[in-house]
């Protein structure tokens, strides 16, 4: 494969479950050399779901591209060895418990000494300072806490929060922080020979997901938030459910008069489609395929807070969903495709392999894994014309790199032998 962007660049990787080996293929498939640095018993996300022991699909998805060691790094002798390591890394990432990256003598404090132009990359749950720094956290707590679960309004069979299981929102855009982050640090430190930390978080990046939701803007707040948050006091203070505190969030009607049921899914009569007309143009491609007439919700005047704009704007739901139950999802997509108003299947994600969209785009990669033979695994995130990226291994089993990388770093085979007969790597 042709070398990618990061070629030559090397990143020592201290990672588990899901938003620094997450960030580590996003690097790998940028041509970086990513070793991950695992635990005797192996990073958690290993036994998660698996069916062959030790290399469960969740972990194989997000450790591609890697090579792979094992270090204890509870024996000092882990740590000395890592300390040697360090030098030859140009970034090193981190999401370990809070405190932990200190203890075990792998925080950046320690390690820029051993390089001082060295980019570190934390992420972490809440961040590094405030009062919940210290608290653990996971994607569903992050997010929940950033209010991502309740923004989406989902209810499960109890009236509690549906959270989002589909994919852990907060751990990927984490990542794709951190990613931004390492590669602005990189170019910096091309242009002035100096290192540095970054740090992001899974509150920090679930909050950046929802830019509108929280920011603060005093004339659509009096009018729109501040009376909403007010209903939803009293609902509280009353003892009302979390059930009620969500309908009193979604009863104060905001813009959504004006696009509901403009991106909507829909049931057809053999499936399920999503409709995205989001602009001017597609909206009034809807009305024209569906015969709607008497629409004000684009005129510059329309009021989508009165309280017969709302009541409109499901009339207008109840029209498409009537409309759309009437033909098959073909029939609508071509229809739909053919005005320019983008509409499409709600597909299953276990279809999508195979898909002649997915193989046109080329995002599918055939590696070898050494315990689960040939496997298609999920490409880069993005493609470079010059410095092509891609997929060069599958993920690693368990210390499968540790005699080649500990030799890499100028070890001797009694050396590596010595350690081996000491536990401290595997």
């Amino acid at each position: 494969m042709a070398n990618g962007p990061l070629h030559g660049v090397r990143v020592l990787e201290f990672s588990q479950i899901v938003a620094a080996p997450f960030l580590g293929c996003i690097l790998a498939d940028l041509g970086a050399d990513v070793v991950k640095v695992e635990r005797p018993e192996g990073d958690p996300h290993r036994l998660w779901g698996s069916v062959v022991p030790g290399e469960a699909k969740r972990f194989q998805s997000l450790n591609r591209n890697k090579r792979g060691i094992v270090v204890d790094l509870q024996q000092e002798a882990g740590r000395a060895l890592v300390h040697r390591l360090v030098p030859a890394f140009d970034i090193v990432t981190m999401n370990y418990r809070y405190g932990l990256a200190r203890r075990l003598g792998v925080d950046y404090e320690q390690l820029r000494e051993l390089r001082p132009d060295i980019i570190y990359c934390e992420l972490t749950g809440w961040g590094p300072d405030g009062p919940l720094a210290s608290n653990g956290s996971v994607d569903p707590v992050a997010t929940a806490f950033a209010g991502l679960i309740a923004g989406e309004g989902k209810l499960d069979a109890w009236g509690q929060p549906a959270t989002v299981d589909c994919a852990p929102l907060g751990d990927l855009s984490c990542a794709l922080a951190g990613a931004a982050g390492v590669l602005s640090a990189l170019y910096h430190r091309a242009m002035t020979g100096e290192g540095q930390k970054v740090e992001t978080s899974l509150l920090r990046s679930s909050i950046a997901l929802q830019p509108y939701e929280v920011m603060r803007e005093p004339v659509s707040d009096a009018v729109v938030r501040d009376p909403m948050l007010e209903d939803v006091r009293r609902v509280r203070e009353r003892g009302g459910g979390y059930e009620e505190v969500i309908a009193a969030r979604s009863a104060v009607g905001s813009d959504s008069a004006a696009w509901r049921g403009f991106h909507m899914a829909y049931a057809t009569k053999d499936g399920v489609v999503q409709l995205g007309a989001v602009t001017p143009r597609t909206r009034a491609g809807v009305r024209e395929l569906l015969g709607i007439t008497d629409d004000p919700s684009d005129d510059p005047d329309f009021d989508a807070l009165d309280p017969d704009s709302i009541a409109y704007a499901e009339t207008r739901v109840a029209h498409i969903r009537e409309a759309f139950a009437s033909q098959t999802s073909a029939e609508i997509i071509e229809r739909f495709t053919e005005a320019g108003v983008p509409v499409g299947p709600v597909n299953l994600p276990e279809e999508l392999s195979d898909h002649p969209q997915i193989e046109a785009m080329g995002l599918m990669a055939e590696v070898e894994h050494a315990v689960t033979g040939l496997q298609r695994v999920v490409g880069p995130l993005v493609t470079l014309s010059k410095t092509p990226t891609g997929v060069r291994r599958a993920s690693p089993a368990l210390g499968a790199d540790t005699d080649t990388v500990l030799r890499e770093a100028g070890l001797s085979d009694e050396e590596i032998g010595q350690l081996r007969s000491d536990r401290v790597v595997a």
